[in-house]
């Protein structure tokens, strides 16, 4: 069984590219039974969605005053 080190490693991995089928199984198994490690992946979407807002925002130029 998957400890908690492991999943919040595939859950960063995750970010970056697309897990196997049986780091996927493992990874939501554990994720069923531990409430830290979602909350760990809830917070990691959470940060990548802002930088790529901020990545987003920045790419525009801006308005001269």
């Amino acid at each position: 069984m998957m400890n908690c080190e492991q999943a919040t490693q595939l859950l960063s991995i995750a970010m970056e590219r697309k897990l196997n089928l049986k780091e996927q199984a493992e990874l939501k198994v554990h994720l069923l039974i531990c409430s830290g490690c979602r909350q760990f992946g809830q917070h990691v979407q959470q940060l990548r969605s802002i930088v790529r807002a901020t990545k987003n925002s920045s790419d525009t130029p801006e308005e001269k005053k």
